[in-house]
């Protein structure tokens, strides 16, 4: 490629415009006349335009280096920072809980923590679930039984409100008002379940939402039965 400093080392050489350039053999006009330096300037100009597509020189190389190395640079510095938000060993493990529930008679309830929420857990009368089973779905507020453990259209009857068949009277719920995120209070309210007393909100025997501003029934968080005696949460 014709090089526009070889013109101008060429025309010092000789000592006049004009000539063979000896570095890349281009022959342009020789003489000291006005045609003849118009000539080389136009050839300076074209071929700095042409340089532009010159091959990567070592500049560039030493460029790229350095902006490769400053990224390392900073994934080194922000890693640890990185690193420590991920959760630990003790947190993962609280991901999930198990609960003995040897000691927990029919009509009594216990409350567990679990992701820093409120779990109630409760063995149900054989009352408190013939109630429940008596309510017909049309008359629920909301008719969806917001139970982690089955499909999000599972309906809100008794059964998908509890552990199951066989295991009715047990039912596990995250204890939050879906209102405001209270915590009610249990065997209280207009239904015998739980009442959150902060805006009004009544919940039934089976924990389904029955008047007050609460848009839904109380969630029921994943769980199960890993012996007779003992439900892991989470």
């Amino acid at each position: 490629m014709v090089q526009a400093g070889h013109i101008l080392r060429s025309s010092l050489e000789t000592g006049q415009i004009g000539g063979l350039c000896r570095a890349c053999g281009v022959m342009f006009p020789r003489g000291n006349g006005t045609l003849a330096n118009e000539y080389a300037q136009r050839m300076v100009i074209t071929v700095s335009e042409h340089d532009t597509t010159a091959e990567p020189t070592r500049r560039d190389f030493l460029y790229l280096a350095t902006g490769m190395a400053g990224a390392v640079g900073v994934a080194a510095v922000a890693w640890p920072f990185i690193d420590q938000m991920r959760p630990d060993a003790s947190t993962l493990a609280l991901s999930s809980i198990e609960v003995d529930v040897s000691s927990v008679e029919q009509g009594m309830s216990i409350t567990v923590k679990w992701r820093g929420k409120p779990v109630f857990i409760r063995n149900r009368t054989e009352k408190e679930i013939a109630e429940a089973n008596a309510v017909p779905l049309e008359d629920l507020k909301d008719q969806a039984a917001r139970n982690a453990n089955l499909a999000p259209d599972a309906p809100a009857l008794d059964v998908d409100r509890s552990a199951g068949e066989s295991r009715e009277n047990w039912i596990v719920m995250v204890g939050s008002c879906t209102h405001l995120g209270c915590v009610p209070l249990g065997q209280a309210g207009d239904f015998g379940g739980w009442f959150c007393p902060c805006h009004g909100s009544h919940y039934d025997t089976a924990g389904r939402v029955r008047k007050g501003p609460a848009p839904e029934n109380l969630a029921i968080p994943p769980f199960e039965f890993i012996s007779d005696s003992k439900i892991k949460i989470g």
